[in-house]
């Protein structure tokens, strides 16, 4: 059981490396439409970041016996299905920001999720 528990800690550590890649792609790409550089490899770059924020919130996902943490470990994979949908705005509406609706959303759930898991976690260790 403790091999299991390693491995799981583990392959955690390993979504969440990566979770973070892709937080710093996407900031970095968000920011720069907003000071006018705007090129197409920038979106392309964004979108890379948003599917790598997506697979490793499925390959991290909680397998632990609380069911309150497995719902908002769904809502972390909803906001990065949001931000996957960012990326498909700014593909299809070039020239507007509409996509940045999609980033604020899938930003604002996994600032909730994040925040409600670490407080949940802390109320069952204890």
């Amino acid at each position: 059981m403790a091999t299991q528990d390693n491995n799981t800690k583990g392959s955690n550590q390993l979504s969440d490396v990566l979770v973070l890649i892709g937080l710093l792609i996407m900031a970095v790409m968000a920011l720069l439409p907003l000071l006018n550089i705007n090129q197409e490899w920038m979106r392309w770059a964004f979108a890379a970041g948003a599917v790598i924020v997506l697979v490793a919130r499925v390959l991290g996902v909680y397998r632990g016996p609380h069911l309150r943490i497995k719902r908002l470990h769904r809502i972390l994979i909803s906001s990065g299905i949001l931000y996957c949908a960012s990326a498909l705005m700014m593909f299809i509406s070039q020239g507007t920001n509409d996509w940045i609706a999609f980033l604020l959303a899938g930003l604002v759930m996994q600032v909730y999720a994040s925040w409600m898991i670490e407080r949940e976690t802390e109320k069952t260790e204890k």
